[in-house]
Parts: C-alpha cells; sequence; structure tokens
C-alpha cells in the first residue's frame, strides 16, 4: 500500500500517460492522481485525449458542461489575436497562459482537473492559433507548475515537444495483453525517443493470470514495467452505471498505490 511516509509534498513531478486506445491510460490517470491527492500532494490532472472521459472517471459533477480549452474560440483569439478556424497572417506564438491552469480548471477532492483537447494534426492547414495556446500550455505545466500533473495523452506524443520532453519525469505506456497494444507500445517509444524522452516505464493493465503478465514482459523486452494493474469486472460495471472508478476496486487501487510508491522514489532525494 502506498503510504506517505513524511515524505516532502511540496515538490511535483510530471507524468505522461500513453498508448492504445482502450488500454486504461485514463483509468490510471485518475487512480494516480487520487493515489497521490489523498497522500497530500498538490495535483493537476490534465485530459489531452480526444475522448475526454477524465472528468467522468474521476467522478466530478457536471463533467458533460466541461469545454476544452482548445475549443475556447474567444479565449484562444484573446491570448494570440487570431480566431480559430480563420486566415490570420500573424498571431502570438508565445501566448500568456500561466493564469490559465487556475482559471480554467476544477477542483473536486483535491484533485484539480482541466480539460485541454487535442492538437490539430498535419494536413489540417498551417500552423494554427489553437496549436500555438495549447504548445505553450503544455510548456508552462512541465516547466513551471511545481505540483504533481499528470496527463492523459493519446496514443502517442503529439503534445509534447523537444523543448519540454526533458521536464517529463516519467512516460507511462499503458498496454494490455494484446499485440496490437504491445506494437503501439514500441510505436509510442519510439516517438518519445526521437525528441529525446528516455525515461520510460510500462504498466501492464487488464492482466487476467501470471500468463497474461508473462507474455507482456516477454514481448517487450528492455522496457521498465512499473506494476501489473489486474482485470476487474468491478472496473466496467462501475464505467457502465457512471460511477468514479477508483472507488471502484480496491485491488486496483493497491497495484496503483504500488505504482505511486515506485515512482515517487527515485525522486524523494531531489525533493528534500
Amino acid at each position: 500500500m502506498f503510504v506517505n511516509v513524511a515524505y516532502n509534498t511540496s515538490f511535483g513531478m510530471k507524468i505522461a500517460i500513453s498508448g492504445k486506445g482502450g488500454v486504461g491510460k485514463t483509468m490510471l490517470a485518475a487512480f494516480l492522481s487520487t493515489v497521490f491527492a489523498r497522500s497530500g500532494y498538490s495535483v493537476l490532472a490534465i485530459d489531452a485525449d480526444p475522448n475526454t472521459n477524465m472528468a467522468a472517471t474521476l467522478g466530478f459533477h457536471e463533467f458533460e458542461n466541461i469545454v476544452p480549452i482548445s475549443e475556447m474560440a474567444g479565449l484562444i483569439e484573446e491570448r494570440t489575436g487570431a480566431r480559430p478556424g480563420e486566415v490570420a497572417t500573424y498571431f502570438k506564438v508565445n501566448p500568456k497562459v500561466d493564469d490559465i491552469p487556475d482559471k480554467y480548471s476544477i477542483e473536486q477532492d483535491g484533485i484539480k482537473l482541466m480539460v485541454m483537447g487535442r492538437l490539430k494534426k498535419g494536413g489540417t492547414g498551417c500552423y494554427c492559433p489553437e496549436n500555438a495556446l495549447l504548445e505553450a500550455l503544455v510548456t508552462h505545466l512541465l516547466l513551471e507548475r511545481d505540483e504533481f500533473v499528470i496527463i492523459d495523452m493519446e496514443a502517442g506524443v503529439e503534445h509534447l515537444g523537444r523543448g519540454t520532453a526533458k521536464a517529463v519525469d516519467k512516460l507511462i505506456i499503458v498496454v494490455e495483453p494484446s499485440k496490437r497494444s504491445i506494437e503501439t507500445a514500441y510505436r509510442i517509444s519510439e516517438l518519445a525517443k526521437d525528441i529525446g524522452l528516455q525515461n520510460i516505464g510500462v504498466v501492464g493493465n487488464k492482466i487476467r493470470s501470471d500468463k497474461d503478465r508473462d507474455s507482456v514482459v516477454s514481448n517487450m523486452p528492455g522496457f521498465e514495467f512499473l506494476g501489473f494493474i489486474p482485470y476487474d469486472q468491478a472496473i466496467i460495471e462501475t464505467d457502465l452505471a457512471g460511477f468514479p472508478l477508483p472507488s471502484s476496486s480496491q485491488k486496483v487501487m493497491s497495484e496503483v498505490e504500488d505504482i505511486a510508491a515506485r515512482l515517487i522514489e527515485p525522486t524523494l532525494y531531489r525533493a528534500v
């Protein structure tokens, strides 16, 4: 069990979570956010996945009314000088963002949550004001915030760049016992290394047996495994019922507490 033994709770970590869709990235982000918040750490959870399920997973009230930062046209125009979707010859590529996390996040049970939205991909036009704002925001979150920042990303590292990768304490790739999930993990790992992010860990999820665990490990030699989350039908049932996941499964919570302890341990000496 994760126990906060007189650790300094004033320091922060930057944790990015990625993996194939459906493997449990958002679930892990929600459980980790809950564990760290309960232990007295300041936690800012960032939903950067297009599906924007973090608020519902954590059980935030009126989560359906949350508007992602990438869809706040007025804010984007105010900060960059250009309105999303309109052709603009000039706009600010380094807009003011330091006040956005506190102004546009919501808080519940000690967790601050901000829904960031997705970056526009290549082929959708030139570098746009939405991307300028989001990239500046990610830079601020990773380089300036002195707290636990947990970013739930899609299957890639699009929100990270060479300038911000060095600030990520750990990229966690979530995998399940399936070929496609493991193949995606390898692709994410290569993309991360291309931008200089070397501190990568893997969490196995939906593990039903020792055979599942051994299969994942044998197919991913050389990767650091932070833990293995057991399959629990209670997670599925709770999700379908629309209730917060972190309160649904003690055996999952216990494993995530162990994962949290492994994440924190290497940083304790630098924090005090």
